[in-house]
């Protein structure tokens, strides 16, 4: 599951996928919990914390997240 970064003051704001950014993930392959610090979002790459499976985040129009293993 995906846990959207918010700006608590920015309730009504729409966002764009290049804008989304989220703070955990969990990974496609182990499906085990990570955090990131800072939040990620689209282009940006991860690395599992659990089975060291590497990814790119690709974020779609519809802001749905999806990971490419690299």
């Amino acid at each position: 599951m995906v846990k959207p970064h918010y700006d608590d003051d920015d309730d009504d704001k729409v966002l764009l996928p290049g804008q989304f950014k989220f703070k955990e993930w969990d990974c496609p392959g182990c499906d085990a919990n990570n955090p990131v610090d800072p939040p990620v979002g689209h282009g940006d790459e991860v690395l599992c914390n659990y089975c060291g499976c590497d990814y790119q985040v690709i974020v779609s129009d519809e802001l749905k997240v999806k990971f490419r293993a690299l």
